[in-house]
C-alpha cells in the first residue's frame, strides 16, 4: 500500500515543484523588470544604485559588480530554473496532460490573431499586449530620463561648457536614446538562442520568437543610427568633429561606436525582405559582422555598462558554442529518396535515446555545396514510431537545395554525402491534443510540419495513450507531381491499419491542373542508399539525455568560473595598477580581458559537458552500428544506389482515399467555418498570404471555438 501512495503522490510532487519552480522564475523575472522600469528614475540613480554599489564595490568586481548583480545574475538564474522545469517537465510524456478533454483556457481568446497584415506580422493578442507594453517600457525609459535630464540643463550650464542650452540638450537627447537601444539590444539575442531554456519556460520556441528579433533589430539598428548621427551633428556645430577619432584609455571610445555602427548598417541594409529573399546569401554571410558589431559595442560603453545587455548574448553565446561542437561531427546518412516533384527525402540514423516533438526542425549542412550554409528543415519523422530513424523533406526552391537535388536526382550514381547536422530544436510541449478536431492548412513544403503531427497522432492512437482529435488536412499543391508529398504522412514501416484508427480527412487542391495529368504513383521512385564512414556517427543530443540539466550546470558553472577569473583578474592584476601606480588601467583593456573570461568560461564547461556525454553516445553508436550491419537491410550491395517503387503500398491507399480537387483553391472559410466542435485547433503553415487568410477567418468573430497557429518557417 505504502508503495502505491508513493508512486501516486511523485507525480503530484514534480507537478508541485515544477509549478514552484515556475513561479520563483516569473517572481525574478518581474523583479528584472521593475529594475528596468525604475532605472531612469532618480531613485534608482541616486538612492537604490548608490546603495548596492556600496555594498557589492570591492578590490574583486569594483562597480562592474552591481551591473551583474541587477541586471546579469537573475536573468542567468531564470535560466538556470528553467532548465529544472523543463527536465521535470521532458520526464512525463506530453500527451499525458493534453487529452482532447483538457479544454484551451481563457486565455485562448488573447492567443487569437489581432493583428493580421502589416509590418508585424500575423500577431496574436498577447504578442500585441506585450509589444505594447515594451514599447511602454522604451517611452517610459525615453521620457523619463529625458525630463530628469534636461531639469538640470541651465543656461548657467551650458555657458560654463561654452555651449548653448539647445547643444547640450542634443548631445543630452543623442545619449539618451542609445541607453534606449540598448533596452533592445539587451533583449535582441534570446530569439536566436535556439536551445536556451528562458524562451520554453515562456511557451515559445526559437522559430517562433525570431519575427521578435526581427522587431528588436529595426528597432536597435535606427534608434543607434539616431544616437549616432545626433552626436556627429552635435560636434559638428560645437566645432568638436575631431572627437569622431577619438579612442579614450578611460572613457568611450568614440570610434568603436563608430565602428560598431557601420557592422550594424551592414547587417541591417541586408535585412529587408526585398534583399534577403532575392540575395539571401548576402543576407547570411553578412549577419556574422554581429561579432564585430558586438565587439566594438563593448569597447565604446565598457564592459560594466555592457553587463546590461550581457545575460541575452551569454545564453546566445553558450548555445552557439554547443552548436559549433556538434556540428564537428558527420553524421550518418542512410539514404535519399528523390520523389517526383523535385522533392527529397534524406533519411539519417540516430540515437533512440534522443526524443523530440512533432513539428521540431534540425539544421543541415552539406560541405560539398557550402560549408557555411546551414538551412533548417521540418522533422518529419517521429521519434516514438521510428526509434532509429530521422527524416527531414526538402522541397527544391532556392540554390541550395537545387544544387542538393542535381547531387542526388544525378544519373552518375554516389555512394556517400557529407552531412552535418545542428538540432533537433522543437517545442517543449504541443497542444494538438487539446482540440476535438484538427484543421491543418498547407501551401506547397508547408505540408511538412504537419507529416511529423499526423504520426505522431498515429502512434498514440495505435498505442491507444489517449484520444485523439478529428484530422483534416487541407493542402494545396501546384502540381500533381506534388501530390507523392502525401506519400510520406505514413513512416516507410507502417502500414494502412496503423492509420485506420485515426480518423483522417485529406483535402487535397492542384491548382495549376485541370485534370491528372500522369499516374505519379505508378512513377518509381529514385532511392539511394549510402555508405557510411566508420567516423559517421547517428544524430544524438549533444547533451545527451538530461540535456536541459547538463545545459543548466553549464551555465551555472560557466557563470562562476567567469566570477572567480574576474575577480582574480581585478584583484592581483588590474586594480594594483589603478591604485598603486600613476597609471591607468585601459578600460578597452579591461573590457577585452572581461570578454576573453567569458568565453573561457563558457569554453571549459560546456566542452567538459559535451566530453562527459560523448562517451555514452559513442557507446549507443558502436551498438546502432552493430544493428545496421555493413549494408543496410534489403538492398543490394553493390552498387548502393537503385531505382525502386515507393516503399509505400498503403500510401497509394492514401492518396487514392483522399479528396483530390483539380483547377481548384480550397475556400477555406467555408471548411474551416462547418467545424462545429466544442474546440477546434488551426493550424496554417506555408505561404504568408494562406496564412494571414486564415489567421483573418479565425479572428473575424464568426466562430467562437478556433484556435489559431502560424507556422511561418522564419528560420
Amino acid at each position: 500500500m505504502d508503495s502505491r501512495v508513493v508512486k501516486k503522490s511523485s507525480p503530484e510532487i514534480e507537478v508541485v515543484i515544477r509549478r514552484a519552480i515556475w513561479v520563483l522564475a516569473m517572481v525574478v523575472f518581474m523583479g528584472s523588470i521593475m529594475m528596468w522600469i525604475m532605472s531612469p528614475t532618480q531613485t534608482y540613480r541616486q538612492i537604490w544604485l548608490l546603495s548596492i554599489r556600496s555594498k557589492t564595490n570591492s578590490t574583486y568586481f569594483g562597480s562592474q559588480g552591481a551591473t551583474l548583480l541587477i541586471f546579469t545574475f537573475p536573468i542567468l538564474f531564470i535560466a538556470v530554473l528553467g532548465c529544472v522545469y523543463l527536465h521535470l517537465k521532458g520526464k512525463r510524456l506530453n500527451h499525458q496532460n493534453m487529452d482532447s478533454g483538457e479544454k484551451v483556457s481563457l486565455l485562448g481568446r488573447w492567443r487569437r490573431p489581432m493583428l493580421v497584415k502589416g509590418p508585424l506580422g500575423i500577431v496574436s493578442g498577447v504578442e500585441l499586449a506585450f509589444f505594447v507594453m515594451f514599447m511602454a517600457l522604451l517611452v517610459w525609459y525615453l521620457s523619463t530620463a529625458l525630463h530628469n535630464r534636461f531639469e538640470a540643463i541651465t543656461p548657467q550650464s551650458a555657458a560654463n561648457k561654452g555651449q548653448q542650452v539647445w547643444q547640450v540638450k542634443l548631445s543630452t537627447a543623442a545619449l539618451v536614446v542609445g541607453l534606449v537601444g540598448n533596452i533592445c539590444l539587451a533583449f535582441l539575442f534570446y530569439p536566436v538562442a535556439r536551445g536556451s531554456s528562458v524562451l520554453p519556460l515562456f511557451g515559445l520556441t526559437s522559430e517562433g520568437s525570431i519575427k521578435y528579433h526581427i522587431w528588436l533589430g529595426h528597432t536597435v539598428m535606427a534608434l543607434f543610427t539616431v544616437h549616432g548621427v545626433c552626436f556627429v551633428i552635435y560636434w559638428a556645430v560645437t566645432h568638436q568633429i575631431s572627437e569622431m577619432t577619438k579612442w579614450a584609455k578611460t572613457d568611450i571610445s568614440n570610434v568603436a561606436g563608430e565602428l560598431a555602427l557601420l557592422a550594424g548598417l551592414a547587417m541591417w541594409a541586408t535585412t529587408f525582405p526585398g534583399i534577403r529573399r532575392k540575395m539571401f546569401e548576402v543576407f547570411f554571410y553578412t549577419h556574422h559582422l554581429y561579432i564585430v558589431f558586438i565587439f566594438f559595442f563593448i569597447f565604446h560603453v565598457g564592459i560594466s555598462y555592457a553587463c546590461i545587455m550581457l545575460p541575452g548574448f551569454y545564453l546566445f553565446l553558450v548555445d552557439r558554442y554547443l552548436r559549433f561542437l556538434q556540428s564537428r561531427q558527420r553524421v550518418r546518412l542512410v539514404s535519399a529518396r528523390v520523389l517526383p516533384g523535385a522533392t527529397i527525402e534524406l533519411n539519417f540514423s540516430k540515437s533512440p535515446s534522443l526524443k523530440y516533438n512533432p513539428t521540431s526542425t534540425m539544421f543541415i549542412n552539406v560541405p560539398g555545396i557550402s560549408k557555411l550554409q546551414w538551412h533548417p528543415f521540418t522533422i518529419t519523422s517521429n521519434s516514438s514510431l521510428e526509434s532509429d530513424k530521422l527524416s527531414v523533406v526538402i522541397k527544391t526552391e532556392g540554390k541550395w537545395s537545387t544544387k542538393l537535388y542535381q547531387i542526388l536526382s544525378s544519373p552518375s550514381s554516389i555512394d556517400r554525402l557529407d552531412v552535418s547536422v545542428e538540432g533537433p530544436y522543437g517545442p517543449a510541449s504541443t497542444h494538438f491534443l487539446r482540440h476535438d478536431t484538427l484543421v491543418m492548412v498547407s501551401g506547397g513544403s508547408g505540408i511538412t510540419p504537419f507529416i511529423s503531427i499526423i504520426r505522431e497522432l498515429i502512434f498514440l492512437s495505435v498505442t491507444n495513450e489517449c484520444k485523439t482529435p478529428r484530422v483534416i488536412l487541407i493542402c494545396a499543391f501546384k502540381n500533381s507531381s506534388d501530390l507523392t508529398m502525401l506519400d510520406l504522412l505514413l513512416p516507410i514501416s507502417g502500414s494502412q491499419s496503423s492509420i485506420s484508427n485515426l480518423e483522417l480527412q485529406i483535402e487535397a487542391f492542384v491548382t495549376r491542373e485541370k485534370e491528372p495529368t500522369v499516374d505519379n504513383h505508378s512513377k518509381n521512385v529514385r532511392t539511394l542508399w549510402f555508405k557510411p564512414l566508420p567516423t559517421d556517427a547517428p544524430v544524438t543530443a549533444i547533451l545527451g539525455q538530461n540535456s536541459w540539466l547538463w545545459l543548466g550546470m553549464i551555465l551555472s558553472t560557466s557563470f562562476v568560473i567567469f566570477l572567480i577569473l574576474l575577480g582574480i583578474m581585478n584583484r592581483y592584476y588590474i586594480y594594483p595598477i589603478d591604485h598603486n601606480s600613476n597609471d591607468v588601467f585601459p578600460l578597452s583593456l579591461r573590457s577585452f580581458l572581461n570578454m576573453l573570461v567569458i568565453c573561457v568560461g563558457i569554453g571549459s564547461a560546456a566542452s567538459a559537458a559535451v566530453l562527459w556525454n560523448k562517451r555514452q553516445n559513442v557507446r549507443e553508436a558502436n551498438q546502432i552500428k552493430n544493428m545496421e550491419g555493413a549494408t543496410p537491410s534489403g538492398t543490394p550491395a553493390s552498387p548502393y544506389n537503385a531505382d525502386r517503387e515507393l516503399e509505400s503500398v498503403p500510401s497509394q491507399g492514401l492518396v487514392q482515399s483522399s479528396n483530390v480537387h483539380y483547377g481548384a483553391r480550397p475556400n477555406l472559410k467555408r471548411m474551416i467555418l462547418e467545424c462545429g466542435e466544442s474546440s477546434v485547433g488551426v493550424v496554417a503553415s506555408g505561404p504568408r498570404k494562406m496564412r494571414q487568410e486564415v489567421a483573418n477567418i479565425c479572428s473575424s468573430g464568426l466562430a467562437d471555438n478556433l484556435h489559431f497557429e502560424s507556422i511561418s518557417f522564419s528560420w
